[in-house]
């Protein structure tokens, strides 16, 4: 399994020949590290609404043929504007073509751009090619996340930035909690509001548990 870090919180996962991608915010991303046109998911997973998270869905699964998979007011809204889409919940899981994927919660909020209610936000777990990673979403810090942890996880995404999710300090109990392998810090440095520093956080991941922290600059990726 290779994973590529989209800049911000998107992530493209590529796995025994199945390309996906979370949360595609490319083209209005000042810290991007791909083209969108250098994507051809087979499958979109959108952890909830906000611009900076369904960011490219439309024009990337249109081009693709990509299946976009969310919460039903997801779904919804991705049909009406005429994508493929599978709706799920939190709690429930599904098995792909290239993958399993369960829908977790979160703590935040969900709507798109234009205002439409986006239903609850998500994390997303994804379990392919022998791995399981989890993609945080946009959260705060919750002791649910030792549940998530309890079956062991290859990788986790977590937002560091603070302001609109947990800050640095949260992410790092959160990773006690999951208790990944590894762990890669996201939502962060793409806007002034957000900075953070990175290395500091993976001082402190690596200083108070036993998971190793990987940083990637936008563009960079990871093997598993």
């Amino acid at each position: 399994m290779k994973l590529r870090y989209l800049g911000h919180s998107g992530v493209q996962v590529v796995a025994d020949g199945h390309e996906v991608v979370f949360d595609p915010f490319v083209t209005q991303n000042p810290r991007a590290g791909v083209r969108l046109d250098e994507l051809a998911p087979e499958a979109v997973l959108i952890t909830h609404a906000h611009g900076d998270h369904w960011g490219d869905t439309p024009e990337l699964a249109k081009r693709a043929g990509a299946l976009v998979v969310g919460t039903a007011e997801v779904a919804s809204y991705a049909g009406k504007v005429g994508l493929r889409s599978h709706a799920m919940n939190i709690g429930g899981s599904r098995e792909f073509p290239f993958g399993r994927v369960t829908l977790t919660p979160a703590w935040h909020s969900s709507s798109f751009p234009d205002g439409t209610y986006g239903g609850m936000p998500t994390g997303i777990v994804l379990e392919a090619a022998g791995k399981r990673i989890y993609h945080a979403g946009d959260t705060a810090l919750f002791s649910d996340m030792r549940l998530i942890g309890r079956k062991p996880l290859d990788l986790a995404f977590v937002p560091i930035g603070d302001n609109f999710t947990m800050g640095p300090e949260d992410a790092a109990e959160a990773v006690k909690l999951l208790n990944p392998r590894y762990v890669v810090p996201v939502h962060y440095d793409t806007f002034p509001l957000i900075a953070q520093d990175a290395s500091a956080f993976k001082r402190e991941v690596e200083l108070s548990s036993r998971t190793t922290c990987v940083v990637l600059a936008p563009g960079e990726e990871v093997s598993l």
